[in-house]
């Protein structure tokens, strides 16, 4: 009973960060938001898998942290840089341009 109150709870913290993600006044905000997303949909993973007796869910679930974090950083990256393949933050890269 607790872990389908669990659930439910996570749900309604989806619904929120969806709500943010579409409202967010910045671009920053609505990738944080998407962010929160994932995150909650990992917890949500795991939840299910303990409710349905499938322990495998939590590896997938650690897959998907991961997917959920690179794609952050690669999203980020991108709208920062405009780039995924070049390195930022250097000086030279700053004078080649």
């Amino acid at each position: 009973m607790m872990f389908a109150a669990a659930a439910i709870g996570l749900v309604i913290a989806m619904v929120l960060a969806l709500i943010r993600a579409y409202a967010g006044p910045t671009l920053y905000d609505r990738i944080l938001a998407v962010n929160v997303f994932g995150t909650k949909t990992v917890l949500m993973i795991a939840v299910l898998g303990f409710l349905m007796g499938r322990p495998e869910f939590l590896d997938i679930a650690l897959v998907y942290a991961l997917i959920n974090f690179i794609g952050t950083i690669a999203v980020l990256k991108f709208f920062r840089y405009g780039d995924l393949g070049r390195a930022g933050g250097h000086a030279e890269d700053e004078e080649q341009i």
